[in-house]
């Protein structure tokens, strides 16, 4: 029998106890010289719920739009309290006219759009500029021999339905010497696959978007930059809303372009990582050829503001130069038809919600 088991046999049951009692009076000496436990419980303020804001895209997910893509990827509305979600683009109806119903807070137009709402007494306000410049181009296929506006003098345009179309075509072949003469259709098919299919002569383009699809496809154009045959030069596309939303939600427009200006200066220096952020963020099939995303993007990285200037940011000279041109040219209508001559020009821009 080994030595500890003697030792116990021979103590004796007294002892034990002794020694029970005594190791149970230790235990609660150690317990109660133990650190006290906590009995606060520690809150956390529950977040604020996001506010919805609705944006209506003027087309299909491009490169006009990577600045809004970047803000949501990076989570920049939310960090501005924002749920945004992006309507689906629809033919049947315009970004303005959800924006004018209220149907969506805020939308994506045009220059030549903002100026048609406000004479059909559905205004709405131009809240920051996209693109710097208009970079929109008059073209036709290099083969077809037309190598300057006044060359289009008889041909056929095709066009998208627009009242100002007519008034700025034969402007910019006027400029040019020709008489200002051409046929118009309304195209249901692509620019540029009625230029292929020899349907028109010529088409109304964006240089960073068909441009650059024509030069992969193939196509070689000869282009006319609007702004260099007698159009005064004016921003497209912008960001609107509605005169009643601007007074009833300028906090929320505040936050909405702190987040998208954060965006769009994102996508000026860093054109090719915002365009996969475009690829990823977007359906897929939206760009079938990821290497024309790149060109694109590149190219309107270098166009949505100049050096030294703030993204969004409007001038008055802009929005005084084509509106005089399009109302005196009569291609601006109201609701019944007839030609309106004369508008409020400053009243549709704003710049008071593009941070400084």
């Amino acid at each position: 029998m080994k030595a500890r088991t003697r030792l116990l046999l021979s103590i004796g049951i007294p002892l034990l106890v002794v020694l029970v009692v005594v190791g149970l009076y230790l235990a609660q000496q150690r317990g109660n010289n133990a650190p006290a436990q906590s009995t606060t419980t520690t809150t956390t303020t529950p977040k604020q719920p996001l506010t919805t804001v609705k944006l209506a895209l003027d087309w299909t997910p491009n490169t006009n739009h990577t600045g809004v893509y970047v803000a949501m990827n990076k989570k920049w509305y939310q960090d501005e309290g924002i749920n945004l979600q992006i309507l689906p683009y629809s033919s049947n109806v315009t970004p303005d006219v959800l924006v004018s119903n209220g149907k969506a807070d805020v939308g994506i137009s045009s220059t030549e759009s903002i100026v048609a709402d406000a004479a059909v007494g559905q205004p709405t306000v131009s809240i920051a500029a996209i693109v710097q410049h208009n970079t929109s181009a008059f073209a036709a296929l290099a083969s077809s021999g037309i190598k300057r506006p006044r060359d289009l003098d008889g041909k056929t345009y095709g066009a998208f339905g627009a009242p100002y179309e007519n008034a700025v075509v034969s402007q910019i072949i006027k400029h040019d010497g020709g008489k200002g003469n051409f046929k118009s259709i309304t195209l249901d098919i692509d620019p540029l696959q009625a230029l292929q299919s020899h349907r028109v002569d010529f088409v109304w383009i964006y240089q960073g978007a068909e441009g650059i699809q024509a030069k992969h496809e193939g196509m070689q154009l000869n282009m006319f930059p609007v702004i260099n045959y007698g159009i005064a030069d004016y921003y497209t596309p912008n960001f609107i809303a509605s005169p009643a939303a601007i007074k009833a939600k300028p906090d929320l427009l505040h936050r909405f372009m702190k987040a998208t200006a954060r965006g769009y200066e994102y996508a000026r220096t860093h054109a090719s990582e915002s365009a996969q952020i475009l690829l990823q963020e977007t359906p897929k099939g939206t760009f079938p050829d990821p290497s024309y995303l790149q060109d694109s993007q590149q190219y309107l990285s270098e166009h949505y503001a100049d050096p030294g200037r703030r993204w969004g940011l409007q001038d008055a000279a802009a929005w005084h130069g084509y509106p005089e041109f399009i109302l005196k040219a009569g291609g601006v209508k109201d609701a019944n038809g007839k030609n309106v001559t004369s508008l409020d020009l400053n009243s549709l821009y704003t710049n008071q919600f593009i941070s400084s």
